[in-house]
């Protein structure tokens, strides 16, 4: 890697529905975490700019990192991805749809463009469907003045 190399980082959380029977809870956490079964493992032919590595979602239990609220962590860093950040959305809904949640939030952080935090939320919760999903975001950027 070049020192002149432009990296991207991305991260963030899926919030899972919170639901108070477990027999409800437990096939929505094995549906989400198939959904995330289904991309690639790391790179691929097809340039998929999300894959499974990059996910991590805890136990079904209160021991294992589940309460109420199953929440699936997720993070990576790239070359220069906020060249191809409408395709990451892109496949970032596409997983969002086949998965229950109320919230998911993306920050990516940029060296050239600052500070981005991209946010989903359903206050009923998603499930599963080809909806369209409706996002928001809020840019930071750095910036010092010579004086």
């Amino acid at each position: 890697m070049s020192q002149f190399d432009q990296e991207s980082v991305v991260y963030g959380v899926i919030r899972n529905i919170p639901s108070s029977d477990e027999f409800t809870a437990r096939l929505q956490r094995r549906t989400n975490w198939r959904a995330i079964q289904t991309l690639p493992l790391g790179v691929d032919d097809e340039w998929t700019l999300l894959c499974r590595e990059m996910f991590s979602m805890p136990g079904e239990d209160l021991f294992s990192g589940t309460y109420h609220s199953q929440l699936i962590h997720f993070a990576a860093s790239y070359k220069a991805v906020e060249y191809e950040w409408e395709h990451w959305l892109s496949q970032f809904e596409n997983l969002l749809k086949g998965m229950y949640w109320v919230s998911a939030t993306v920050h990516l952080e940029t060296e050239l463009a600052g500070k981005h935090t991209f946010s989903w939320a359903v206050e009923a919760g998603h499930e599963p469907s080809d909806a369209e999903l409706r996002m928001s975001c809020e840019w930071e950027r750095e910036a010092g003045f010579a004086v």
